[in-house]
């Protein structure tokens, strides 16, 4: 009897939970902050600031979004299409490289 009450009432979670949270965001938007503040370059740059991005989505997605209180299958559901298409973009990264290279051994002019 006690759980359908708590269930129709809908889950609370604690306000701390949120505050950590908050904390986190702001302390990998610092982070992310100073990759530019120490000029970082190349690939150390776009790397820090893509991993930063990725937890920071995360976070958001793990708690304001209440994914990591979901079902299992609804995860899944979310997670592997969007899995499946970054793997697909590294696949065509890889493959305009190649393409690149041999459009410019045969088609440069004079050689």
């Amino acid at each position: 009897m006690a759980q359908a009450s708590a269930h129709a009432q809908g889950q609370q979670h604690p306000i701390r939970l949120y505050l950590v949270v908050w904390a986190w965001l702001f302390v990998l938007s610092a982070c992310s902050y100073f990759v530019d503040y120490f000029q970082l370059e190349g690939l150390l740059r776009y790397s820090l600031i893509l991993l930063f991005m990725m937890l920071k989505a995360g976070l958001i997605i793990a708690v304001f979004m209440h994914m990591a209180w979901e079902r299992l299958s609804l995860v899944y559901a979310i997670l592997v299409p969007i899995s499946a298409v970054l793997v697909f973009v590294a696949i065509m990264v890889l493959e305009a490289d190649y393409t690149l290279l041999s459009r410019i051994s045969f088609f440069s002019p004079g050689t």
